[in-house]
């Protein structure tokens, strides 16, 4: 592991996992949004989705200019859709042979009976760390490549904590996972915005530490082969079963 980066384990499939309790991030450096390309990201969203209802915006930026985009549920999508814009308007420090993955955005699929703010009521709202952390760990895990100088990519882990803590007092869920949506259209994971620049979109898919530990000896694949088991798709369902027990205990992975 070089000093630069906050990976300390892969998996079977290459996918890491990572810590970040023990690297030393970049300064604060302040940010400004790119108007171009948030009206770019923007436009892609409301083609792809549907319509932006409202926008959280961040106020003081460091490193990138984080806001996150809402679509209210809609009749060929019926659960809200947040997307966010900034991560893409620096380059990821990939490795070599991977510069075509350098941009990258993330979504979170919350259901339709999520407790969403009014327009205008965001601060409010979200007040409840119940239901704000979806958005809470968007803007981290958007800002973390660039704070941490590393790469996010599909099949990418990222713990709450070495242990992997629950995100909130009403679940278990504990860690975030990067891959393409599987409900929201092809279309959507990518845009081209110039013959140097493609955007990548990945949805951040909430598992439980079991889960993860699956995914970190079997490979991605096998954790997705439970989840099609089980009927588990990316949105987000905080009671979800665990597909990594089994029987009531934890399967031996």
């Amino acid at each position: 592991m070089s000093e630069q980066d906050p990976e300390f384990e892969t998996t079977g499939s290459g996918a890491p996992i990572y810590r970040y309790e023990d690297v030393e991030p970049e300064p604060f450096s302040l940010a400004a949004g790119d108007e171009e390309a948030i009206a770019a990201i923007s436009a892609h969203i409301e083609q792809h989705v549907g319509p932006i209802s409202s926008v959280f915006h961040e106020i003081v930026s460091d490193k990138v200019h984080i806001d996150v985009h809402i679509v209210a549920p809609n009749k060929d999508f019926p659960f809200y859709t947040l997307v966010t814009s900034g991560m893409s308007d620096l380059a990821m420090m990939v490795p070599e042979g991977a510069e075509d993955v350098r941009y990258a955005e993330l979504c979170v699929l919350l259901p339709s009976t999520w407790p969403m703010p009014d327009v205008g009521q965001l601060g409010s709202t979200f007040e409840n760390e119940d239901a704000y952390w979806p958005i809470g760990w968007m803007k981290f895990i958007a800002r973390f490549p660039h704070e941490y100088r590393t790469w996010l990519g599909s099949g990418h882990t990222i713990p709450n904590g070495e242990n992997a803590a629950p995100f909130a007092s009403n679940t278990k869920l504990g860690c975030m996972m990067l891959l393409p949506s599987l409900s929201l259209p092809g279309e959507f994971h990518e845009l081209k915005i110039s013959e140097e620049k493609t955007i990548y979109f990945y949805s951040l898919y909430a598992i439980y530490k079991e889960e993860m530990h699956l995914k970190m000896n079997k490979g991605v694949e096998a954790l997705l082969e439970k989840f099609d088991e089980q009927g588990i798709s990316d949105v987000l369902d905080i009671t979800r079963p665990n597909v990594a027990k089994k029987k009531g205990f934890l399967g031996l992975w």
